[in-house]
């Protein structure tokens, strides 16, 4: 962990610590929301989800993402080799709810929302995350009309036919604020 992490009051959790995390990823992911980060200090975006899973995956601990062909942080997610995922206590929701209906290629999301990018472990995460999980990724693939049983998601989700890409990431790196 760098020690701009450590001054900004984040503790690395180690693979025990992130194991025994309690997390409801039912309220966090879609209930409070989170941010989808990819990029470095070269350039970066990020999107406000809700929509993800978290669990264990070919045997590692990750988190999947979604995200459709319009969106600007899907060029930084397919030209990066990590993803951030960002949780933020409630007072952060104005932010998240901007960072959700704006794009990054239109404005500059962190000066429109106080947001503070923090560059380490090879992406972006934020000063003022509560929680935030660098993930690696491990696949990505575009949804496709054809592998959905229940074609009332098409219906109901893809009618402009822009179907999500999957991203499914281990997380590497794990920071919780003190």
């Amino acid at each position: 962990m760098s020690d701009k992490m450590t001054q900004l009051g984040f503790e690395k959790l180690t693979g025990e610590q992130l194991t025994a995390l309690d997390l409801n990823a039912f309220k966090k992911i879609g209930l409070d929301w989170m941010l989808v980060t990819a990029g470095d200090e070269n350039g970066w975006n990020t999107m406000t989800a809700s929509w993800g899973y978290a669990g264990v995956i070919w045997g590692k601990n990750a988190f999947q993402v979604v995200i459709r062909p319009q969106r600007y942080t899907k060029e930084f997610i397919d030209k990066s080799e990590y993803f951030t995922i960002c949780f933020f206590s409630e007072e952060h929701k104005k932010a998240l709810s901007f960072c959700g209906g704006h794009s990054g290629r239109d404005c500059d999301k962190a000066k429109q929302t106080g947001l503070v990018p923090v560059f380490t472990d090879g992406s972006t995460v934020f000063e003022q995350a509560s929680l935030a999980f660098v993930c690696k990724k491990m696949y990505a693939q575009q949804m496709s009309p054809d592998c959905f049983t229940d074609k009332s998601c098409i219906e109901q989700w893809y009618q402009g036919g822009d179907y999500h890409t999957q991203y499914t990431g281990e997380i590497v790196a794990a920071y919780v604020k003190k």
